[in-house]
Parts: structure tokens; sequence; C-alpha cells
């Protein structure tokens, strides 16, 4: 697959003639800022909170995430409704690309959908959903319109076998988890986050769009697919720019990645004719990680307990966000020889390159801004009153504001034992046999257990072996 890639850099990309994937706000609708709000996600939550990010890799990626959510669900909570697994716990979840599709489906499904995940996902031949041949035909069509595959085709697939049509209205009803599917956007060179705020600032409705068209969008490859469109309404329904934009906007020294980003949305809500359409492509481009979303959601620093809910950031005791690395190794045997790598080759490792170092970058960041988020969650604890306290909490008595812990990190290719080498050789494509499956997911199980970060958090909480329980 990775003709499409040397294409794509080759050539300037096209847009599709297809349509959009979104819909306008309902005019009637007179406060834009509520709709599809996630900030209310009910008290079905424990001391103990999990978040996931789950990196590209095509279906590989998909696989190995399936299994670190089969090793979660092995792990058991004691918390104040009773045991439960792990799986029961995650509140956020973001997804790019290969992993922007088990992030979907959990979020949508929950527990109950692991069962299915892999007779309707895994099993399946996913590249039945779009043209993947060689040829002059499909070079042409590259041409013309920068993708073999239209937008229509892996969008029908993935309803037809996974999503049953599904929208973000669905999704939102479940309250839990926070889902974060991220694309990336062509022009203005960032991450594009299918997400309530990015869509009421240009006046869409969220709840009306497909899963199924999120997920193709993050992980519409160059040169397998023409971009995604996400058609650009403006300030038709008075909307707000998120305040985080707006800060950004106003100081040349925020962050690089917040900075573009506003400056992308003022672009979009400016001139609404010029830029009538996002072009939407593989959100690994951008953020092979999935981390943007929520370094986002911390730039509103007014409020320390954000994206958590008051009570929710009363009531915690230790957050573990796990980013799930199904990136491959180097490879290749070019480095033996003077000769420069095949056009091939080089065209692969300039992708990989590029995307790679983009990804630990933001990683890097990723690190800083949680332990920001700690500091900051403590400092707004500490700042409540007794009666704040004893509002979300249930009492006063006994609290701790100084009481909560985060544990961060990778789980990867090299948590998983001795199968680096055979996972490095599993392709980025949309389709595996079982065996590759069962390897893969196997591996996810044991990277989860192996990780530095999980056992940091067992013994941490004064847990030992498979079963995690809360004080």
């Amino acid at each position: 697959m990775r003709l499409p890639y040397l294409l794509a850099a080759a050539l300037t990309l096209a847009g599709c003639a297809g349509g959009s994937v979104n819909q306008p706000i309902n005019p009637s609708i007179s406060d834009v800022s509520t709709q599809g709000n996630w900030s209310e996600t009910g008290s079905d939550f424990d001391e103990t909170v999990v978040g996931l990010a789950f990196s590209g890799g095509g279906m590989r990626a998909s696989a190995f995430s399936y299994g670190v959510l089969m090793g979660l669900d092995r792990q058991m909570l004691n918390g104040h409704n009773g045991p439960r697994p792990m799986t029961e716990t995650v509140d956020f979840l973001a997804g790019v690309s290969g992993g922007s599709v088990p992030a979907a489906y959990f979020g949508l499904r929950g527990r109950a959908g692991l069962a299915e995940f892999r007779p309707r996902f895994l099993e399946r031949n996913a590249e039945e959903g779009f043209d993947t041949q060689v040829s002059l035909g499909n070079v042409l069509k590259i041409l013309g319109s920068g993708g073999v595959n239209d937008n229509s085709k892996f969008p029908k697939w993935l309803d037809d076998n996974l999503f049953g049509g599904a929208t973000y209205g669905d999704l939102f009803r479940r309250k839990k988890p926070i889902v974060w599917i991220s694309a990336s956007d062509l022009y203005n060179r960032v991450p594009f986050t299918f997400e309530p705020l990015t869509f009421n600032s240009i006046c869409s409705d969220l709840s009306r769009t497909r899963l199924s068209e999120a997920v193709a969008a993050s992980a519409a490859v160059p040169g397998v697919f023409s971009p995604i469109n996400v058609e650009n309404f403006g300030t038709s329904c008075n909307s707000r720019m998120p305040g985080w934009m707006t800060r950004a906007l106003g100081d040349r020294r925020a962050p690089a990645m917040q900075r573009a980003s506003a400056l992308a949305m003022e672009r979009l809500r400016n001139d609404p004719e010029r830029f009538k359409y996002i072009k939407l492509m593989d959100g690994g481009l951008t953020d092979n990680f999935g981390v943007q979303p929520l370094s986002t959601m911390r730039e509103n620093r007014a409020r320390g307990h954000v994206p958590l809910t008051e009570e929710q950031g009363v009531r915690i005791r230790r957050m573990l966000f796990l980013v799930v690395d199904s990136g491959r190794g180097p490879a290749g045997d070019w480095t033996r020889s003077l000769a420069s790598p095949s056009a091939f080759d080089l065209a692969g490792a300039v992708t990989d390159a590029a995307i790679d170092a983009g990804s630990y970058k933001g990683y890097d960041v990723f690190i800083k801004v949680m332990d920001d988020w700690e500091a900051d969650l403590r400092k707004w604890r500490c700042s409540l009153s007794a009666a704040q306290v004893a509002k979300w909490r249930g009492k006063s008595g006994g609290w701790n504001c100084q009481d909560v812990k985060f544990f961060v990190g990778r789980v990867s290719f090299d948590d998983a034992g001795g199968n680096r080498a055979q996972l490095d050789a599993v392709p980025t494509r949309f389709r595996l046999d079982s065996a590759t499956i069962d390897l893969l997911a196997n591996a996810g199980e044991t990277a989860l257990v192996n990780s530095p970060t999980w056992r940091e958090f067992q013994r941490a909480s004064g847990l030992r072996g498979a079963s995690v329980a809360a004080r």
C-alpha cells in the first residue's frame, strides 16, 4: 500500500466531487453550545478513571488495541457498586486511523461490543469496501480526484458490517465514555477532531453525522481514498469560538499546535465561502497517537477538573491513561549498501519518519500536559469549601484534597514479550488472517500487563496480580 503514499507525495491532492458527511445545526436551536454536550456523564464512575488512546496502523492497530481492551476486561475493580471489569471504568477514549475503529465501536457498544468486534470486523476483509489494486486506471483516478476510492465506499462497508448506521447522537446518549475520533485537516495541516465544540464552531450538527464517516475520514490513507468532506457553515447559527481558541489567537506564546488549530478555525469562520469544505484524510498524518484532543481540552485551565465533571474531580483518586502504540520499528535492507533506496522504499521511509517523529513529539507534550493537569486538579480540589466537597462527594469527612495520582504511559510492541519481530512484520492493511489476529490480540493483553505504567499503577494502589481493587 506504499504506492499511494508515493503518488500522494508527488502529486497535489484534488478534492473529491462527493458529498459532505455533515449537516447544519437546526436554526431553531437557540443555544448551540449545548448540542452534543458530553460534560454531564452521570454518576456511573468510581475513584479510578481510565483513559485510552489507540494509535493508527490499519487492522494491526485495531487487533492490538482490541487485545488491550480484552486484558482490561479481565481486571476487576471494586467500586461503589461492587466489583466490575475495568472496561466499565473507561471515561476517555481516543482513536486515529486503524485505532479509530475499536475506539468508536467500544464507545458505542461498551463492554458488550467486545464479543462482537472480532467476528464483525477483525475477521472480515475490510478491503472489500475499497479498491487497493495497482493499475493504470487507479493511477489516473489518483491524478484526477486524489484517491482511488471515493468517500462513500468504506463508510458503507463499515455500516453494513459494524456500525449499522449509528450516529454521534447514539454515542452521546450513552454519556460515557467521551470518544475523540481524529482526522487531518489537509489545508490547515492540523488535527481535526469529531467532537461537539469543533462542529458547533462551524454551525454543524455532529449528532447527525454517522460514526462510519468519522472513522473513514480518520483512516483515509492518501491515494487509496479521496479526501472526506466536512462542510463549513460559518457562523450562520451565531456560534462562538471555544475559549481555548480565543486565548490562543491572542497569545503568540501559546503552544504551536493549539495556535495553528485556532487560526484554522478563524479562517473557517471568517470566510466560509472560500473555505466551504474541510478536506480530511488519515488522522495519523498529524497525530498518530490520538492524544491531541485531550491536550486541547486541558487548555481550559480556568477549571482544574475539565474534562472531568466537578463530581468526578472530587471523587477521583487515581487516573490510568494508556497510549496504545501499534507502530512498527524500522524495516528494510537498503542500509546495507551505498545505493539509494528504491522509490517505494524511500516513499515509505519518508512517510514513516514524518509520522513517527511528529507522534513522539506530540507524546512528549502530552506527558507534560498530563503532569500539569494532575497539579491543576490538586490545586482546584484544595480550593473547594467543605460544603462543595460534601455536595459532590456525599460527605466532607476524611477528605484529602491531595489524594489524587495520575499514571500515564505507552503500551507498545516492546511490552509484548519476544514477539517484536513478528509484530513488526504485520503490514498496515485492513485484512488479517486468523493466526495474525490471535498474535496481535494476545500481544495486546501481554503488553498491558507488562507495561511499566500498568505495573506502577498496581504497586501504587497496593494491588497484586490480575485483581484490581479501589479502596
